[in-house]
């Protein structure tokens, strides 16, 4: 048989087999008439303690009441905040009271208040009071004052060590040093009466086995400068 011939006769022959059905191009999936392979099943959470079954985050017990005014605070002005005296709104308040030293401080390095900041954190254009206080141990404590009707209240209050703050939009984040030489970076965020935590990380000053290529833990545990609400 030429070779002519044989060609022939094998591209004849594959013809009969796809018509047949069975052959087909690799990778052309499944054939006439083959099932299909059954379909596994794909996990589903399945609890360890079925009592315990409530969402992370979830509220326990009543809802907290919204602040009360300070008592002995001074009336806030027609600016609100702007004009009142934050050494006295301070003193005010029975929580932020013990740290505020003899008196108000330019540069840090001993005890007293730094200077107030006044931003919108509320977000509704007037600016609430911040203020912060160090102490001789090297913990500060930081309150943030909002106007309530005709009275001021304190919608955050914290304390840490090395205490460092600033603003991101209407937000507050609040750093500090933690006991293991790490950052303690707390992010809150106004919910309508107070400031609350929407984020918590904590980041390593250097990569170690708990810590990934951007120096931030894997896992974070609360410190000693979450914040305390009233």
């Amino acid at each position: 048989m030429t070779p002519s011939c044989r060609r022939f006769v094998a591209a004849l022959l594959c013809l009969c087999a796809l018509a047949a059905g069975g052959c087909s191009a690799p990778g052309g999936g499944l054939g006439a008439g083959t099932p299909a392979p059954p379909v596994s099943p794909q996990p589903h959470p399945e609890p360890l303690w079925p009592a315990w079954t409530s969402a992370p985050g979830a509220a326990v017990g009543r809802q907290e009441p919204a602040p009360t005014p300070l008592k002995n605070a001074p009336e806030p002005g027609p600016d609100g905040l702007v004009g009142v005296d934050p050494a006295q709104v301070a003193r005010a308040d029975p929580r932020m009271r013990p740290y505020l030293g003899k008196g108000s401080l330019q540069e840090p390095g001993r005890a007293g208040m730094r200077p107030p900041v006044h931003r919108d954190l509320t977000g509704d254009g007037k600016p609430e009071l911040i203020v912060a206080a160090d102490t001789a141990t090297g913990r500060s404590a930081l309150s943030v004052y909002a106007v309530a009707g005709d009275g001021i209240v304190s919608v955050l209050f914290t304390i840490g060590r090395q205490l460092a703050a600033e603003t991101i939009g209407n937000d507050l984040l609040v750093r500090i040093a933690a006991d293991d030489g790490s950052e303690q970076a707390v992010r809150y965020h106004w919910d309508g009466h107070r400031m609350t935590v929407v984020n918590d990380e904590r980041r390593f000053r250097k990569s170690g086995p708990d810590c990934d290529a951007e120096g931030t833990g894997a896992a974070s545990r609360p410190a000693e400068g979450r914040g305390k609400t009233p």
